[in-house]
């Protein structure tokens, strides 16, 4: 059993990116700008909704990762950073935990 967190994000990323490349070409390209987080819309709002007590509610950070342009960007990034907290890429930690599984 590999238990290497590092190699599962990135074949996590590369699974990632290899499906948003076929979804969409010119999405998957800046995959890995670092200045994705630059464009995100939860930048502009209250990180107290992308940091949900446990048991709270994550319906808020969903909504605005649902419009957001870099969602895939920043889940991406989430799963290569083994990020264990908060709403990325509209998913929760649990959520993050079954796409690298």
């Amino acid at each position: 059993m590999n238990t290497d967190t590092r190699q599962l994000s990135a074949a996590a990323l590369e699974d990632l990116q290899r499906l948003l490349h076929a979804a969409d070409p010119l999405a998957a390209a800046p995959l890995t700008d670092p200045r994705w987080d630059a464009a995100a819309l939860c930048a502009q709002t209250d990180p107290e909704a992308f940091l949900p007590e446990k048991g709270g509610s994550t319906r808020d950070a969903k909504k605005v990762c649902q419009s957001c342009e870099v969602k895939a960007q920043c889940l991406a990034y989430a799963l290569a950073n083994d990020e264990c907290f908060g709403i990325w890429g509209g998913l929760s930690s649990r959520e993050r935990r079954k796409v690298q599984a």
